[in-house]
């Protein structure tokens, strides 16, 4: 079993734009993968990337600047 951490997630709303974010991410080398939308929270695609909470800033600074749609950002122990 996986020890439970902080960690920063986007939701979408379709399964193209969590596509997108892993696309530009691993380009740019950022940590992160894509996971399922944990049931705490709910999205429309139900794909989320999760990423180290320290990665935010970058992450947001991509979703502005690539014009991103995203269904909302977390911070959540999972």
């Amino acid at each position: 079993m996986r020890k439970k951490e902080l960690r920063f997630l986007v939701t979408f709303h379709t399964t193209a734009g969590a596509m997108a974010m892993e696309k530009i991410c691993k380009s740019s080398r950022i940590p992160g993968r894509l996971i399922p939308v944990p049931r705490e929270i709910s999205a429309g695609c139900g794909i989320a990337w999760s990423a180290p909470p320290d990665a935010r800033e970058v992450i947001d600074k991509i979703i502005e600047t690539q014009q991103l749609e995203v269904d909302g950002t977390y911070e959540l122990v999972i």
